[in-house]
């Protein structure tokens, strides 16, 4: 019988800490990622081992962000996988036309560089004066950044070839006031924005969506927790609702299978099927 390491015991009493202390249950995520990530935690919080980090879960609230803001994965940028945001306005954002309002769920935001790029492809398609973009991450840190709306300015150089691949129809400089080495976002963009925390793993339906937007979320889960949180995605979605995934993950899963069709499997955009959940 396999001896688990004092390095594995550490890890889930953390887990079992952050479960039962602030209901955050990270059991089912990805355990090589998630192990990982917990190992580099007492370097960044001042300690020495990760069994010196339970008495801050248990008694030190204010802890509480950091250590989410460790533990989660902030990898974006405008525009990002531009591929895919080319595919969304010509095979999805035709069909949203036709609502009146449109509201889109952004899971897992970081810190907002592709909520903005949603909110600029939106509106050069005509479509952002009637559309709200709910943007959730369970790191604070992230958020606080992303409300900001701020930007490196060398950084968009490298962004404008993101943007002219994903079918800009403009300058991506004109959505940005540059300031030295900052670039803040137009603030028209920002009005149709809301960022919030959020914890899709364990929280409720967020809202009625025609888009939800998972990109590399579900990497990080294992099979049983992908199920869940595609049924809540699923859930969240208006009947004939798009789900955007990110392009290391598909809809393997049976129920997944049956409750959406594929809009463009190669960019992983699906639509919920009428008979979903059923």
């Amino acid at each position: 019988m396999h001896q688990p390491t004092l390095e594995d015991i550490e890890v889930d009493l953390f887990v079992e800490a952050m479960r039962r202390r602030h209901g955050y249950d990270f059991s089912h995520y990805a355990r090589a990622s998630l192990k990982r990530r917990v190992l580099a935690l007492p370097q960044a919080l001042g300690r020495k081992s990760v069994s010196e980090l339970i008495p801050l879960v248990v008694r030190e609230a204010g802890t509480l962000s950091t250590i989410l803001s460790q533990l989660s994965v902030p990898v974006t940028e405008m525009f990002r996988d531009p591929e895919v945001f080319l595919a969304l306005r010509k095979r999805v954002v035709p069909l949203l036309q036709s609502y009146p309002r449109i509201n889109i769920w952004h899971v897992g935001c970081a810190t907002g560089e592709e909520a903005y790029s949603l909110a600029i492809m939106l509106t050069e398609e005509g479509l952002y004066h009637r559309t709200q973009i709910i943007a959730t991450d369970i790191n604070d840190i992230a958020l606080a950044k992303a409300e900001e709306g701020i930007l490196a300015a060398d950084s968009l150089a490298r962004y404008a070839m993101n943007y002219a691949k994903a079918g800009g129809t403009g300058a991506l400089t004109d959505y940005f006031r540059v300031q030295s080495n900052l670039a803040r976002i137009d603030g028209e963009l920002k009005k149709n924005i809301m960022f919030a925390h959020h914890n899709v793993v364990s929280e409720g339906v967020f809202c009625e969506a025609q888009l939800v937007i998972c990109r590399n979320v579900l990497i990080y889960f294992d099979k049983t927790l992908q199920a869940q949180v595609l049924g809540r995605l699923r859930d969240s979605l208006a009947r004939g609702g798009f789900l955007c995934l990110g392009t290391k993950e598909t809809l393997a899963l049976p129920d997944a299978r049956r409750d959406f069709t594929a809009v463009d499997d190669s960019h992983r955009i699906y639509r919920r099927t009428a008979s979903a959940g059923k």
